[in-house]
């Protein structure tokens, strides 16, 4: 994947940009750029992480990669230990609910280290591709913290039991161990290739069957058994009514590409 070049204007800050937007034929790529201190999660990254997903808003994908080495190394520890400036984690907190709650499906495209916070951008994502090099540590507990905003996408994919270790001793683990325990979804020797494999499959799919599929994988697992068959219920047969499901159904009979009506805003 080339280096994107930022298309979502001047950001509001002095210094330049370290987060980097491009948008093409539906597919917002995200990238995070602050090579110096490996992608750490300084104020301006984080604001420039919100403002980048502010301008992907109707996108049909979007993929959150890295420049450099490091995916993430986790929380910036120099403004933290900052003690002249207040702690404010909401913008982090604001960024993972973005990308676990947006309408298309989020990638992370890993090609190098992830450690601590770093987990938690990557977690937040639907679908996680990691170069099999990749390594992992949620390293908090050994600089006197604790893993806590980024508990909540990581114990969304992967049972306490299975990273109780690694959160409780901060030691590394690898790219097939992480998928053994549900946090990534692929290991892969060409992270872009496989990327852009995924992003040509959604971007097959109707916009608002992609955008429900996602709700599903959201939602119905912790849903009660017969709530979720009413809501199913319900759910299939609006979509099979609609004017997606008649253009899918119509392309598969004639044997053609379908054509699928433009999403409402």
């Amino acid at each position: 994947m080339s280096r994107p070049v930022s298309d979502h204007g001047a950001m509001a800050h002095d210094r330049a940009p370290i987060v980097l937007l491009e948008l093409v034929a539906g597919r917002a790529t995200i990238t995070l750029d602050s090579q110096p201190n490996r992608n750490a999660l300084s104020r301006q990254l984080i604001s420039e992480l919100n403002e980048c997903l502010d301008a992907a808003a109707g996108a049909r994908a979007i993929v959150l990669r890295h420049e450099g080495p490091a995916f993430c190394a986790g929380a910036d520890l120099k403004e933290r230990a900052d003690a002249s400036k207040p702690l404010d984690s909401s913008g982090m907190v604001r960024a993972i609910e973005r990308l676990m709650d947006a309408e298309c499906p989020t990638i992370a495209a890993v090609d190098g280290a992830v450690r601590a916070g770093g987990l938690g951008l990557m977690a937040a994502c639907d679908l996680v591709v990691v170069e099999r090099s990749v390594t992992f540590a949620l390293t908090e507990v050994r600089i006197g913290v604790a893993p806590a905003i980024i508990s909540v996408p990581v114990l969304r994919r992967v049972q306490a039991a299975r990273i109780a270790s690694a959160m409780l001793t901060g030691e590394p683990f690898d790219a097939e161990q992480a998928l053994a325990i549900g946090l990534v979804t692929h290991v892969t020797d060409d992270v872009a290739a496989t990327v852009d494999r995924l992003c040509d499959g959604i971007l097959a799919g109707a916009p608002r069957a992609v955008a429900a599929t996602k709700r599903i994988l959201r939602d119905i697992p912790g849903r009660a058994r017969d709530e979720a068959f009413a809501e199913m219920r319900a759910l299939s047969d609006e979509m099979f009514r609609s004017a997606d499901a008649a253009e899918g159904m119509a392309a598969f009979a004639e044997r053609r590409p379908p054509v699928w009506p433009e999403p409402l805003p």
